[in-house]
């Protein structure tokens, strides 16, 4: 494996618990499904995806030194992530995940993400230490950043002289989270990749279309922007204009994971040199591909 990262994934790596059920649901429904434990959390998504389109990611995250992290250390050394990087705390437990997905889609979920904001800062230590960069060097590659990260630390990064010159990519990972990602469109930095939701609590709008998001965003100082809306029309939005784009329609099988699928699939196509309609189509039909069932 390639010891040297393509791409830095910086936010949670936990253990995803997702309970799935064909049939219908509704608050205090109590149904057949599967339940599943996988690693997960929008970072580990995205450097697992990325990895099977060829690069080659490291994180930068909190895992507790309790068996549930030396078993999700191991699980993602074994997806070829880089994991030296990786915090590890004595006291801090590992973080976790938990939803519920019925076939009208995710009934509700809870993401347990204290451990990662507990470390804070420390998570970002190989950016100033040497390991991967300092500040003699400062880091100038691809950042996939997540909102699970406290204010004041995603605040900082918004405005860090040290990663100036870096490539941000940055979701929210939830619409309870969205608001994190205001520092970005105050200091103008990164790639902001939300939904229609998203989109409309940073604006305090509500919006018809994706579009008018994008354009929306772009006014309040975003530098660039994706907005999807489900299985309608999806936008990408920068100075150059914006574009948009409809995807695949498919029979949605699961839900968790779309958009850290489609935010990937958009990272590794840029990656290999795609222009913006090749990117943002190649995102679509992975995203598309996910939420069907089949391997992406």
């Amino acid at each position: 494996m390639n010891s040297t990262p393509d791409i830095l994934c910086i936010g949670s790596v936990l253990w995803d618990v997702i309970g799935r059920s064909s049939r219908v649901m509704r608050q205090g429904s109590d149904v057949p499904g599967r339940i599943s434990r996988l690693p997960g959390g929008v970072a580990m998504n995205i450097a697992m995806i990325v990895a099977r389109f060829g690069l080659t990611p490291a994180l930068l995250t909190a895992i507790g030194r309790d068996a549930e992290g030396d078993e999700l250390i191991t699980a993602c050394k074994a997806r070829g992530l880089i994991t030296d990087t990786v915090y590890r705390s004595d006291d801090l437990p590992t973080d976790q995940y938990m939803a519920v997905e019925g076939a009208n889609g995710l009934i509700a979920a809870i993401a347990d993400a204290h451990s990662l904001e507990a470390a804070g800062a420390k998570i970002l230590r190989p950016l100033s230490d040497g390991t991967l960069a300092d500040a003699a060097n400062p880091y100038t590659g691809l950042i996939a950043l997540d909102g699970n990260l406290t204010v004041e630390l995603l605040s900082e990064i918004a405005t860090s002289t040290a990663l100036a010159q870096a490539d941000l990519r940055v979701a929210p990972a939830s619409p309870g989270k969205a608001e994190r990602l205001l520092p970005f469109l105050n200091a103008a930095r990164g790639t902001l990749y939300v939904n229609l939701e998203e989109a409309g609590l940073l604006c305090k709008a509500t919006f018809a279309d994706t579009t008018t998001a994008a354009r929306a965003l772009l006014k309040r100082g975003a530098q660039r922007v994706l907005v999807t809306n489900g299985g309608s029309d999806a936008s990408e939005g920068s100075a150059d204009g914006i574009i948009s784009q409809t995807p695949p329609q498919v029979l949605v099988t699961r839900i968790t994971g779309a958009g850290d699928t489609f935010m990937a699939a958009h990272i590794a196509a840029e990656s290999r040199g795609a222009g913006r309609a090749e990117a943002l189509d190649q995102a679509l039909q992975a995203a598309a591909t996910y939420v069907s069932g089949e391997s992406v």
